[in-house]
């Protein structure tokens, strides 16, 4: 009971907090919050995002790949008794 009074006074405190050391004000955050989902439910935003999954699945197949080639040299060197 302690910890969820706390954690509730606490959630309090963050939010006066926060309030009260906003850099601007409601109003003005709202409009940034509007402006900002309209750019988000744009194309162009869309299209920045899958051009960087897309790199960075290109950077981890290349990762996978030269991972697997070494895992299977050392694995060939160890079953021919070779040192590594």
């Amino acid at each position: 009971m302690k910890f969820v009074l706390g954690l509730i006074f606490g959630f309090g405190l963050g939010v006066a907090a926060g309030l009260l050391l906003a850099p601007q004000s409601g109003e003005a955050t709202r409009a940034q919050l509007s402006e900002q989902g309209i750019q988000l439910s744009s194309g162009a935003f869309n299209d920045q995002i899958r051009a960087r999954a897309q790199e960075a699945l290109i950077q981890g197949r290349e990762l996978y790949s030269r991972t697997k080639t070494e895992l299977n040299d050392r694995y060939t060197r160890a079953k021919s008794g070779s040192e590594f």
